[in-house]
């Protein structure tokens, strides 16, 4: 099938470039960079007056199944974590310093030791290995653990139960060690209602976290026996933590911070001075990624925005704002031929959602085939950044509208746990309302308004069909199907966010599809095992509502092979168009 006219799928798939993982030493600057030709993810370096270097090694690992803090910068070298057996090497020379059948991860380094996190297989394990002799000790062990850290004798780390997700009850715990024992444990924040995470020691020797006490991720600061806010502000200043190794914080020079804030869809950087005055500091981006670093007298980000890819950047936070890129991705397009996102306030039960609109490339006016998103997590959000998945349907004549409904991030503590218990309805309630608005303000077309999602966002659009409404076909890629019997086939990690967020009637069911669905799902997908949409395509084909199933058999749960990924595309732009068309999607 022809991709013309528009972008096609292939350079999609081959521009889908992405960066993660900041750790700075020595004026160099590390970050790991996807390589969309292969699939891998690499270790880059960047010093400067210097070109980027790229490794040989597929740096990664799946702790908590999602992974993170697989590099780190130290004076005694820098350190990775294999990708194909989770295992600490050293990247100058590639030794190895672990040999365990288990997942290494949120890596960091102090008082002359590597730390990191074990995920074994009772509960996770705390550990110091030396960096001369590799010699390990398992300093701590909880159900969950993350954020190590270790200076002048004080451990600090946060954990969380086993029945608990660490954005809605984690605690920051800090005890002494003196190079043999761990003593004096005690929990300095969190709780049953409390999401506290990313401890760090602090160049005055105190304690800095994030906690959401006031409904909102906040930086605080614990000295004297007092936990005391540092930059009060109403807005998201911490990612959920899905991945370890985030640091949505850095220390500056002169007793002054550099923190993200979120809100909503919009990101942005402030320092935070040592009054406690907080000032903006201008950028061109208007999506960050949870990590920040200091390189020199400046911070190191990640960044994007509607008409810029993602980069690596460095900026000056001494109010010249001067930014100085250092790597970025290859744009799917050229600027002209770029859609830009209307923020939207649409009114849902219960209050209003925020949506990004794209409207057709071309400035197309009037009513169009639509096709509305819902973001994968659940408890995630949409990015308000350059998507050449999203530039890809706007090119050929497509709206696109991605939806923050109720439970996403980026909108507070209440509004994250909106969704608790009703996953399946309050989401396609917003997400109906969305459609129903545009369809109102004649931006979409009747009968040609599609919803599409991936992962949790695939649960949505299955469910969305599952009931009377506006959409004509659902695609659902890595789709969860039944949240209750994912409490037994997620990851350990993820079990208690199906069981929180599920109700009795949560599960999809073939008889009740009022429209078809497209199911694309790769066989190696360990978050969400194949086995229930295999299932779901049967019923789905005996009730006539199968649009079609496309299965990947070296694919996980993230389509990122370009083949899979190009794959993926056409078969959903075949599917809408075959609806448009007036052709038979059922089978």
């Amino acid at each position: 099938m022809s991709d013309e006219p528009g972008i096609s799928a292939g350079r999609v798939a081959l521009r889908s470039t992405s960066y993660d993982g900041l750790s700075a030493y020595g004026g160099r600057l590390h970050w790991l960079e996807s390589l969309p030709a292969t699939g891998d993810r690499v270790m880059a370096t960047w010093r400067p007056a210097h070109a980027v270097t790229l490794g040989a090694l597929s740096v990664g690992n799946s702790v908590h199944a999602y992974g993170g803090g697989a590099i780190v910068a130290a004076d005694r070298g820098t350190w990775v974590v294999g990708e194909a057996d989770g295992q600490i090497r050293r990247a100058d020379d590639g030794i190895v310093f672990t040999d365990s059948p288990h997942q290494h991860g949120d890596l960091t380094f102090g008082d002359g030791r590597l730390l990191c996190v074990r995920e074994a297989a009772a509960g996770d394990q705390l550990i110091a290995i030396s960096p001369e002799t590799a010699r390990e000790k398992i300093l701590w062990q909880a159900p969950f653990l993350a954020s190590p850290g270790l200076t002048a004798g004080r451990l600090t780390w946060t954990q969380w139960a086993d029945d608990a997700m660490p954005w809605d009850s984690s605690e920051v715990w800090t005890a002494a060690y003196d190079g043999r024992r761990v003593h004096d444990a005690r929990r300095l924040a969190g709780g049953p209602d409390e999401s506290a995470v990313q401890p760090r020691w602090g160049p005055d020797r105190y304690l800095y976290f994030m906690s959401d006490r006031t409904g909102w991720w906040n930086l605080y600061r614990h000295r004297g026996g007092l936990t005391e806010a540092v930059a009060p502000v109403r807005a998201e200043c911490a990612a959920a933590p899905w991945e370890l190794g985030y640091t949505d914080y850095v220390f500056l020079p002169g007793g002054r911070f550099a923190m993200t804030v979120q809100r909503g869809p919009s990101w942005s950087l402030i320092v935070v001075e040592p009054g406690g005055r907080l000032r903006p500091v201008e950028l061109p981006y208007t999506s960050l990624k949870p990590y920040l670093a200091v390189v020199g007298k400046r911070v190191a980000l990640i960044g994007g925005s509607p008409t810029r890819a993602p980069e690596v950047a460095t900026v000056a936070v001494d109010g010249r704002g001067e930014i100085e890129v250092l790597r970025r991705a290859e744009p799917v397009a050229e600027i002209a031929a770029i859609t830009c996102p209307e923020v939207m306030q649409i009114r849902s039960e219960g209050g209003e959602v925020t949506a990004l609109f794209y409207p057709p490339a071309g400035h197309v006016a009037g009513a169009v085939p639509l096709i509305l998103r819902p973001h994968a997590g659940p408890t995630h959000h949409s990015d308000r950044r350059l998507d050449g998945q999203v530039q890809y349907f706007t090119s050929r004549g497509f709206a696109v509208v991605d939806v923050d409904y109720r439970g996403s991030t980026g909108y507070g503590r209440s509004f994250r746990q909106a969704l608790d218990g009703q996953w399946g309805i309050r989401d396609v309630e917003d997400c109906r309302n969305v459609a129903w608005h545009l369809l109102a303000i004649g931006r979409a077309a009747p009968g040609g308004v599609f919803i599409s999602g991936a992962s949790a966002g695939g649960y949505t659009a299955l469910r969305a069909v599952c009931e009377d409404g506006p959409f004509t076909l659902a695609v659902a890629r890595s789709a969860i199907v039944d949240p209750r019997r994912w409490t037994t086939t997620a990851p350990r990690f993820q079990r208690p966010h199906a069981a929180r967020l599920a109700n009795a009637e949560a599960a999809v069911r073939a008889h009740l599809f009022r429209a078809p669905a497209l199911l694309i799902h790769g066989e190696r997908d360990e978050i969400a095992p194949i086995d229930d949409v295999l299932a779901l395509a049967h019923g789905l084909r005996q009730h006539h509502r199968l649009a079609g199933l496309v299965s990947f058999p070296e694919v996980g749960h993230f389509l990122s092979a370009p083949a899979a990924l190009a794959a993926a595309l056409e078969a959903e732009l075949a599917a809408y168009r075959a609806v448009l068309d007036g052709r038979r999607t059922d089978a």
